[in-house]
């Protein structure tokens, strides 16, 4: 894992060489471990180094083939490497490092653009031709790998990370009105291509972008499973869908495990992450570093789950680490927390992720971890009152936003209220498109692949890259969510969300961690937030920057301060947390 940043002249200038430095600069920490610069007359490639696989310089980027004509920068991992590497020597390839880098160079060189439909793996890239001047860009089916971008007059600079892009510079930092709708609405979430600042974007999931030298840009969705049943499956039970769901997790887990360094996973003691676990010990894996975090109660909910991780680490024999996190702790870590965030990112899960990716990393460089099983398996409360829905764009917005137009205008002040319902219109848009035959596929679908990517994936990689730690998110592997989708809403809805995978879990781990009432990562004192926290996000949303912003209506303010236990959303966050973290962020980029 790595970070990746570049510029691409659409004139006849060269690139500006300092101005890539500094947005490598401000990647140092997702890639401690070496770091280079490339340029070639209108493009510029930085990079930041993590070195996973092919730990020896001659994997380092940029990488330049001058016998291609070709120069990358990459960041993410190729698990299938291996097998592609065969397949383009068996073609005539030669190479000269042993890493997946070079890999998807050459790759690139055979099969263009496509070539990204024959990696399972999770990646963000940049390589420019130089023959033909053409710049590509790709990201991961998933976007589990960010790619951010910036047109600045006649250039276009790309980095990893936001924040790099603004130490860039001529960045219109404004705010994007529909963005903080989405924001605001859509829990947090702003797909692609907005985020809140106007002059940034970033590349959809699953697309690759092609800017010739004349400065036209072509963009290729080349992944977009059906949610629909398939005739070949009519006959298939219950028992035939588990098996199948255990083969492919099997397969996706192993897959996870290609590197040249040792691979831990972060064990929440929930049913995904201990599945794993499970399936890693049934492979033969000895000695695996497990880590676990847990916080303070608050209000009278528990912060730790510590109970069921130790379960886990016991049966399976694990070299398990528990950090337990005081509230002063957290709250001292909470501006380096923020700090990371590429976006502001409302769940309480961050903090937690933060600290427990410090951690980890003294120990080991890769984890995996159990993010997106219940997006892809239904593991969610809000799916099961979907089952009948005759308009399911309503029904979900009713379950899943956070405030309705209506509301946001009362929350808002005007001039930065949009002037329609944008968030409802883009989540009808996504849900009604083809492919998806029922209304809980439509959900599934929406989660996946809008939600997914730009809360819980993106969470987990501002946070551990945060700490130079990669980690890998099996139950992402893009065949296995091909099947899941296949698979009847029905046999994901039973036994109280994600039956198929529970019952699939019942072959690998103790029942009593597949039985257990549902849980979350729990941060309780960021969701009734009291005393010095009160202060803190108070002091921040009173602060003269936030009042010459004036993003919220003061009555909202002052309601908010009098009592933010009364202000939770549907699914369960503080409002004044949501507002207060966005302020927070946007005062620490010093936008």
């Amino acid at each position: 894992m790595c970070g990746i940043a570049g510029e691409f002249r659409l004139d006849d200038q060269f690139a500006d060489t300092q101005t890539v430095a500094r947005m490598t600069a401000a990647m140092a920490p997702r890639g401690p471990d070496g770091a280079g610069l490339v340029a070639q007359g209108r493009a510029a490639f930085g990079h930041r180094r993590l070195k996973i696989i092919d730990l020896s310089e001659k994997a380092g980027q940029p990488m330049v083939d001058p016998e291609l004509g070709l120069t990358i920068v990459f960041n993410g991992c190729i698990y299938n490497y291996p097998e592609l590497r065969g397949e383009l020597e068996a073609a005539g390839y030669r190479f000269f490092s042993t890493g997946d880098t070079e890999v998807v160079l050459k790759a690139f060189h055979k099969w263009g653009e496509a070539c990204v439909e024959r990696f399972h793996g999770m990646f963000a890239f940049a390589v420019h031709q130089r023959d033909t001047g053409r710049l590509m860009l790709a990201r991961d089916r998933f976007g589990i790998k960010p790619l951010y971008y910036a047109e600045t007059g006649k250039a276009l600079r790309f980095a990893s990370t936001l924040p790099a892009l603004l130490k860039a510079g001529d960045i219109d930092t404004e705010i994007d009105r529909e963005a903080l709708h989405t924001y605001m609405t859509f829990h947090a979430v702003v797909p692609p291509p907005r985020t809140i600042i106007k002059g940034i974007r970033k590349l959809p999931p699953a697309t690759t972008r092609t800017i010739e030298a004349d400065g036209s840009v072509r963009d290729r969705l080349y992944w977009s499973p059906p949610y629909e049943r398939r005739a070949e499956d009519s006959g298939l039970t219950a028992e035939d869908w588990r098996d199948r769901v255990l083969d492919a997790l099997r397969l996706a887990v192993r897959r996870r495990m290609v590197a040249d360094v040792p691979v831990g996973v972060l064990l929440s003691g929930g049913v995904d992450s201990s599945m794993i676990v499970g399936l890693l010990a049934e492979q033969g894996q000895k000695d695996l570093m497990t880590f676990s975090i847990g916080f303070e109660e608050a209000h009278g909910e528990k912060g730790d789950e510590f109970v069921y991780s130790d379960l886990i680490a016991e049966r399976f024999g694990t070299d398990h680490h528990k950090i337990f996190v005081p509230g002063a702790d957290m709250m001292t870590h909470l501006p380096e927390a923020i700090a990371a965030m590429s976006e502001p990112m409302v769940s309480y899960d961050n903090i937690g992720f933060f600290l427990l990716s410090r951690e980890v990393s003294r120990h080991i460089k890769v984890v995996q971890s159990g993010q997106g099983a219940d997006e892809v398996f239904g593991g969610y409360h809000w799916y099961p009152p979907l089952a009948n829905s005759n308009d399911v764009a309503t029904d979900y917005a009713k379950v899943f936003f956070d405030r309705s137009h209506a509301r946001l205008a009362e929350h808002l002040a005007p001039e930065w209220l949009a002037d329609r319902d944008v968030s409802f219109e883009l989540v009808r848009d996504h849900l009604m498109a083809q492919g998806a035959a029922t209304p809980v596929d439509r959900a599934l679908r929406l989660d996946s692949h809008v939600m997914l990517v730009d809360d819980p994936v993106k969470r987990v990689d501002n946070m551990t890259m945060a700490w130079g730690l990669e980690a890998r998110v099996p139950f992402l592997d893009h065949e296995l969510v091909e099947l899941a989708a296949a698979i009847p809403p029905e046999h994901k809805l039973a036994h109280g969300g994600k039956g198929v995978l529970k019952e699939a879990a019942r072959k690998v781990v103790p029942a009593d961690v597949i039985d257990r009432p549902k849980g979350y990562f729990p941060v309780p004192q960021l969701k009734y937030i009291q005393g010095p926290f009160l202060d803190m996000v108070r002091d921040a949303l009173t602060s003269q920057a936030a009042r010459e912003r004036g993003l919220f209506r003061d009555d909202y303010l002052d309601a908010l301060f009098e009592s933010p236990a009364d202000h939770i959303t549907p699914l369960r966050g503080s409002e004044l947390w949501q507002i207060a973290l966005l302020e927070m962020w946007l005062q620490t980029q010093r936008i």
